[in-house]
């Protein structure tokens, strides 16, 4: 069984590096750690640990060939964000024929929403967009993420470019 679940999607973009409002953690045990040839089960486990609360499955569906062949395009980076050895969340850009990099996705483990990470996270992954010689940095939420995430993403400086209504088929609980 399923459910009709009524979904805003809101698109947000930063033109700039000067538009980014900055956070930062000073705290040592947190690094972030770039996952170049990052395997599809590493990928799915960071994925699903972010993901399944949000109802995530885009990639769920996708065999692991075509993940391993997604993950291998020189326009995917993957980072993946550490407190001491324990993984906090991930965040995946992707780069864009018209110049922008899309911040594709962007979370934290449940045990570690509401410590400040999230601002500082979304800091690293704008930097790392930018670095890859981005014309603009883009991403997009949804009513079925995280309460937290629009209000982080506004907060660093994101503007709203875009909005889209769709219904969305979710199981039942």
């Amino acid at each position: 069984m399923s459910r009709a679940v009524d979904v805003v999607r809101t698109y947000l973009e930063l033109r700039s590096p000067e538009q980014l409002r900055r956070a930062q953690l000073d705290d040592p045990r947190v690094r972030f750690l770039h996952r170049d040839g990052i395997a599809a089960t590493q990928y799915r486990r960071l994925y699903q640990g972010v993901g399944a609360r949000w109802h995530w499955h885009d990639r769920t569906a996708w065999s692991d060939e075509r993940l391993a062949e997604h993950l291998s395009r020189p326009e995917i980076t993957v980072w993946e964000c550490m407190v001491d050895d324990d993984t906090a969340g991930f965040f995946e850009l992707e780069q864009r024929d018209d110049g922008s990099v899309e911040i594709s996705y962007f979370g934290l483990m449940p045990s570690f929403i509401g410590r400040g990470l999230g601002k500082a996270m979304l800091t690293r992954a704008a930097d790392e967009a930018w670095g890859l010689g981005a014309s603009r940095v883009w991403l997009h939420t949804c009513t079925l993420d995280s309460p937290n995430a629009l209000p982080n993403y506004e907060a660093r400086g994101f503007r709203e470019f875009k909005q889209v209504r769709f219904v969305e088929q979710l199981p039942d609980e």
